[in-house]
């Protein structure tokens, strides 16, 4: 398993939700969203989950944290709720039919679901287990060393730790009745000081 296995969507929405991560999004936040992406993608593979539609999994995956960021956070609104949105803005701009666009608010809201059935929502489903692995470390053993080697050498940690425990601290404050809070009450920031991809 490689990094190659999984081109990036060549498309009008795939570049626009690159643009805005890299815009908004600190660069350790970004490197996060792009290192979701491919291990969903890879969890794709190794749970045997089909029928991926792609690029709705990219731009999910790219945007999912963006309603971190003041300027798109919401005053009541969860991050996950705030970022889907701009998903949805952005995915009107490509061309995306209405329920193809909801379904990018659905799959980033999902993220933040406990667990999401996959035969419900395979892309929810894969980007919440992908945001497990490179948040709180979970099944880090499920997937080839050499492949989370290579995307950890392509897309860094960096800050990550304390830029995202931050980040959810905050909104848990701000927002205590939305997935951040639970996120905080179920020891985040500690998992996420002891998730082994920061030792890899």
């Amino acid at each position: 398993m490689r990094i190659s296995d999984f081109p990036v969507p060549d498309t009008l929405a795939a570049r626009g939700a690159l643009a805005l991560a890299r815009q908004y999004q600190s660069p350790a936040i970004t490197a996060h969203a792009l290192r979701s992406w491919l291990w969903a993608e890879a969890f794709a593979v190794v749970d045997g989950i089909g029928n991926i539609d792609h690029e709705l999994l990219y731009v999910a995956a790219v945007l999912h944290d963006i309603g971190t960021v003041g300027e798109f956070d919401n005053h009541a609104l969860s991050y996950e709720h705030a970022g889907g949105y701009v998903g949805v803005a952005l995915t009107a701009g490509a061309g995306w039919e209405q329920p193809r666009r909801e379904r990018v608010l659905e799959v980033i809201v999902r993220h933040n679901w406990p667990r999401v059935d996959p035969s419900m929502d395979a892309e929810g489903s894969l980007l919440e287990i992908a945001t497990g692995l490179d948040i709180s470390g979970a099944r880090p053993d499920a997937l080839p060393e050499d492949f989370r080697r290579e995307v950890l050498a392509a897309h860094p940690r960096g800050a990550l730790a304390a830029e995202f425990g931050a980040c959810v601290l905050d909104q848990a404050a701000r927002k205590p009745d939305t997935a951040a809070r639970r996120l905080v009450d179920g020891g985040v920031v500690a998992k996420l000081a002891a998730n082994p991809l920061e030792r890899l």
